[in-house]
């Protein structure tokens, strides 16, 4: 039996089940480049994330299960929809947005969410002041993340007020719907690893009803240094060896701080984005530019705060 993928007008993968015969007009088992890796559009997707090779691992399990229910479903047999509520822990500017907005839309092409869009709450968009308000508030989210990804970062806020904070009406109204609505609604919330392990405690029960619970970790310095290339690259621009070398020896000072502020990949853009300014100034004070000198970024165009 041969597995194809067919992308719908809609760019949603659709799973085809074909038998094929031999010239003897005998089933028999075809290797396709699909069947080789069935994951080269889940490896495509997330090609500009760094690391995270459990996500990825978790992602590839999902959409197997996927294949492997249509193909139950073909035979006559018992298939049923996954359900999958997230828990992300990690710190700032680990990927945590950014994969959750990749989700969706890869959930949308598996068939998995019926929009693909993604939608991300705060405190304040969920709490209401008074009573009865923060029930309606929570409601009418979730109503809009319908049929896609809702993302509620610092999740643990909705719990800082103890037991007399609204907050807590907001948890109970989120589990209701995760349950009753989970065949096309997704929950992800997120944040920092010791206030979500916290918020969990504080909440029992809430762990049990999010199958997946990922660990963003911090970079790596080599990891760092390769994402510093990447958003260069994306922009246009390099790094001279001396700037690499610069940067290298900052950013190990800054992990080595472990400091709580420090916000890995989004701290690495801020300091590409300073760099392309300064070097911007550089260059308005010369004449007769070249274009390696419109692309390449020095030692001298690196500002860091201390």
């Amino acid at each position: 039996m041969e597995t194809q993928l067919i992308r719908n007008k809609k760019s949603q993968i659709n799973i085809v089940l074909k038998e094929q015969k031999n010239d003897e007009g005998k089933s028999q088992k075809t290797t396709s480049s699909l069947e080789n890796n069935p994951f080269t559009h889940i490896d495509q997707e997330f090609s500009s994330i760094i690391g995270l090779q459990d996500l990825k691992k978790t992602i590839k399990e999902i959409y197997a299960t996927v294949v492997i229910n249509q193909k139950r479903h073909e035979l006559g047999l018992k298939s049923s929809k996954q359900v999958l509520h997230m828990l992300f822990k990690g710190n700032p500017g680990t990927g945590k947005t950014t994969v959750a907005r990749k989700l969706a839309k890869l959930y949308f092409e598996m068939n998995l969410l019926s929009k693909g869009h993604f939608i991300e709450a705060e405190r304040a968009d969920l709490v209401g002041e008074y009573i009865g308000q923060t029930a309606q508030k929570t409601r009418t989210i979730i109503q809009k993340a319908m049929g896609g990804i809702l993302f509620i970062d610092e999740a643990y806020s909705l719990a800082r007020g103890g037991d007399k904070d609204f907050g807590k009406e907001a948890i109970d109204t989120l589990v209701k719907h995760m349950e009753d609505h989970h065949n096309d609604f997704v929950l992800i919330l997120a944040g920092y690893p010791y206030e979500m392990e916290r918020f969990l405690t504080l909440n029992p029960g809430l762990q049990s009803r999010f199958p997946f619970i990922l660990d963003f970790e911090d970079y790596e310095i080599s990891q760092l240094m390769k994402i510093a290339r990447q958003m260069a690259a994306e922009r246009e621009y390099r790094l001279t060896k001396e700037a690499e070398q610069e940067l290298r020896m900052h950013l190990y000072k800054k992990t080595q701080e472990k400091a709580r502020n420090f916000s890995n990949a989004r701290y690495v853009r801020n300091v590409i984005e300073n760099a392309i300014r300064l070097h911007a100034v550089r260059l308005l004070k010369r004449n007769n530019l070249t274009t390696d000198d419109l692309i390449t970024l020095t030692e001298k165009d690196l500002l860091f705060d201390n």
